[in-house]
């Protein structure tokens, strides 16, 4: 394969290349039109082609690989190192055909159905902050005429609305009223569009094989199985998972200097919504399961809740990515076995043997 590297800024209409011409030598800072993006590397040997991992740029690496392209998708944070002085399109592509040759963990290339379902699960998530915004509106509102509700949603708001309503409607105009029971009737709409896409979520678990086998791990719950499965995208890409959960960001972060290095908390690098919802699912197997097992309760034993909470998670991302990387099911009394170590004089005299 050709060594060449093509730094691409990826835009809405107009894309940014940079690369260095390999028969000439020349610097080559070229503005391309979206529809003739393909069309330009269609005819070309295959080259290292190099793009930050923000929108569309999962699509384009999809059709640059058909065309036998070896794309690289970079991490934002990592591509934002390179940056020097002033920012543009051109500094930008420069940048990124910079960090594409530079050794570092990409970006999976997800497929289209990944992206589908973290479609669905970023949906889901802004409808519960509409919900959210809605019920602090209306207990803000409420508070106004004196009448004040706990926090709670279902067991505060829900059941003390209706008769808050009949009370301030003897103060209020109609038309008030009316609004705030619009209001209140709307979040039931929002409930109802969460629990259609957590529907269509199961849906999906029961066809897919590697959903339903993380599924099978404590704490690992329908949105925890569907997320790791669509943001990982190819379980192969990370070469253990060790350096999965260090990707998620469920290791501590070091600082140091002359030889002595300092652990800090959690670095939180990587998806912040697959971390939070392996803490939670961590948090929910020590609330809830009688028999966390006995690493857990010696952890317990030494160290604060909060920090064994993490280091759970930690746990749990190494499990997941063992069941799908090794394509097994889990099992709960697994135990991980190093590979011995032979002398060479043992496998020479086993390589005699087996003649």
């Amino acid at each position: 394969m050709n060594s060449m590297a093509v730094g691409v800024d990826v835009a809405k209409l107009v894309f940014q290349l940079h690369y260095v011409d390999q028969e000439t030598g020349e610097i080559v800072n070229k503005l391309i039109k979206r529809a003739k993006f393909l069309e330009h590397f269609a005819n070309r040997t295959p080259c290292l082609i190099g793009m930050e991992a923000y929108g569309g740029a999962h699509h384009w690496a999809r059709q640059l690989i058909k065309m036998e392209h070896d794309v690289k998708l970079i991490p934002a944070e990592f591509a934002k190192a390179f940056n020097i002085r002033n920012k543009s399109d051109a500094a930008d592509a420069r940048l990124i055909w910079l960090a594409v040759q530079q050794p570092g963990k990409p970006v999976a290339v997800k497929t289209e159905t990944q992206q589908a379902m973290l479609a669905l699960h970023r949906m889901r998530q802004q409808l519960i902050k509409f919900c959210t915004m809605q019920a602090n509106n209306l207990r803000g509102l409420l508070t106004e005429y004196g009448e004040v509700m706990g926090k709670s949603r279902r067991a505060a708001l829900d059941k003390a609305i209706p008769e808050v309503l009949e009370r301030v409607a003897e103060r209020l105009p109609a038309v008030v009223i009316d609004s705030l029971r619009e209001q209140w009737n709307g979040l039931t709409k929002l409930d109802e569009q969460v629990a259609q896409i957590e529907r269509r979520m199961r849906e999906w678990k029961k066809e897919d094989k590697a959903v339903k086998a993380i599924s099978e791990i404590p704490g690992v719950g329908l949105l925890t199985a569907t997320a790791a499965v669509a943001t990982m995208g190819d379980p192969k890409a990370f070469s253990s998972g060790r350096e999965f959960a260090a990707w998620a960001g469920l290791v501590p972060g070091q600082t140091g200097s002359g030889g002595k290095v300092i652990l800090q908390c959690i670095s939180k690098r990587g998806d912040t919504y697959l971390r939070t919802l392996l803490v939670h699912g961590a948090r929910s197997v020590l609330e809830h399961r009688k028999e966390p097992g006995p690493w857990v309760e010696q952890m317990l034993g030494r160290r604060p809740k909060n920090v064994v909470v993490v280091a759970l998670a930690n746990k749990m991302a190494h499990t997941i990515w063992a069941v799908l990387a090794h394509d097994r099911p889990y099992c709960t009394d697994y135990v991980s076995v190093k590979p011995v170590l032979k002398s060479v004089r043992e496998i020479e005299v086993q390589c005699f043997n087996t003649g």
